[in-house]
């Protein structure tokens, strides 16, 4: 698509423009990874009410989440190719307009097996809508000299507190949960559309391809980025999903200070990606996501070690800071492997990543059935760890 003379002039691979477009194209960006962020918020918020709307007990609950699960992992196959073929404008808006439908309709479905057919189309456009906005992220990040992924992260994480907040706002008002998530859904609509439409260009920069065809997609520099956005998402997961739970059960904490296990971990994760992109100006990538992993590790492991409260929501906060460049890290890593066209590196690391959300908090919960929840625990303390010995290696 060819800009306007008077803002921009086009020019390199896919006629991306350049100019004042990648300042638009932030703006736009930004109102995307916020919009992905207050659906992925607003629908953690409500998993109650869909138990509650279809009389699910634990395993249909279960159920209902690993059809969203399965949907996005399988989208994650075909991601990138619809990216690289229809670009990001029309990616965003078609995955934006199902999310947001789907959002409306999950308590008005008839039936369990609508409810999970949903639930897989659900999944699935996150994934293409992530695919995409990670994608035109990592390109204006090339096309402005300027580092963004982070703060867009940061945006994302924002959205998230702000469409949970949202809704215990609106439950204290005694706003039925149907029409909650039908206010969120228009306005995720609305983010969508304004956002689209103020992306630099339709399709992405792509580099010349050296050698084609599937199998570029999954040789070593793929599986090593992969493997590590797996070890980050692990521990990212992990302390979402049984930070809370660790201080109620293990140290006997009321529910009120159990509650800020989450909050402060997730807390101290966006504002630490607010000011992640100008360490990432002034350090190497690769040894950035080193010292914020080894943080992590050491955090983690002494909070595990004094089980104490302070101590533990004070290793939950340094671990949200040392994760918090992670994932815009490794994204942006998996767009410098050569050969391979952006946005099916970020699909094909995203592949890999995934499976860490999906099988960290069950991992941990095996753990602590044979042994403890602060000793499953150490898995965050591991998959730092990881991070931290191999990220020099990241391209």
């Amino acid at each position: 698509m060819k800009a306007p003379a008077s803002t921009a002039t086009t020019g390199g691979a896919g006629g991306v423009a350049t100019g004042s477009a990648p300042t638009r194209g932030l703006r736009g960006a930004a109102a995307l990874f916020a919009a992905l962020g207050v659906a992925a918020g607003a629908w953690g918020a409500h998993v109650p009410s869909v138990k509650v709307r279809y009389g699910l007990d634990e395993l249909g609950v279960a159920g209902v989440l690993l059809a969203a699960a399965a949907g996005a992992v399988l989208a994650l196959f075909v991601a990138g190719r619809l990216v690289e073929r229809w670009g990001t404008r029309c990616c965003v808006q078609g995955a934006g307009l199902v999310l947001a439908s789907g959002l409306a309709a999950v308590l008005h479905m008839p039936a369990r097996p609508l409810l999970w057919a949903l639930m897989l189309l659900v999944g699935a456009s996150m994934s293409v809508f992530d695919v995409a906005v990670n994608a035109e992220g990592t390109a204006l990040e090339l096309l402005s000299g300027r580092k963004v992924m982070a703060r867009l992260h940061a945006l994302f994480s924002v959205g998230g507190m702000s469409g949970a907040g949202f809704v215990a706002a609106m439950f204290a008002l005694g706003l039925a949960p149907a029409l909650q998530l039908a206010v969120l859904a228009l306005a995720v609509g609305v983010a969508v559309r304004f956002g689209a439409q103020r992306l630099h260009a339709q399709h992405l920069p792509q580099r010349a391809a050296a050698g084609t065809g599937r199998r570029m997609l999954w040789r070593g520099e793929v599986w090593l980025v992969g493997l590590l956005m797996l070890a980050a998402m692990v521990a990212e997961g992990a302390l979402y999903d049984w930070s809370a739970l660790y201080l109620s059960q293990e140290l006997r904490q009321p529910a009120a200070t159990a509650a800020l296990g989450f909050a402060v971990f997730a807390g101290a994760m966006a504002v630490a990606r607010l000011g992640a992109d100008a360490l990432r100006v002034r350090w190497p990538e690769g040894r950035l996501l080193a010292a914020g992993s080894a943080l992590c590790a050491l955090a983690m492991t002494a909070a595990l070690l004094l089980r104490h409260p302070a101590a533990a929501l004070a290793g939950f906060a340094l671990a949200g800071v040392g994760l918090a460049a992670a994932v815009p890290i490794l994204f942006t890593a998996a767009t410098r492997i050569a050969g391979v066209p952006r946005a099916s590196a970020i699909a094909a690391v995203s592949a890999i990543g995934y499976a860490g959300f999906m099988i960290g908090p069950p991992l941990i919960g095996a753990l602590a059935r044979v042994w403890s929840l602060g000793a499953a625990l150490g898995v965050v303390v591991a998959a730092s760890a990881t991070l931290a010995l191999f990220a020099p290696r990241i391209p």
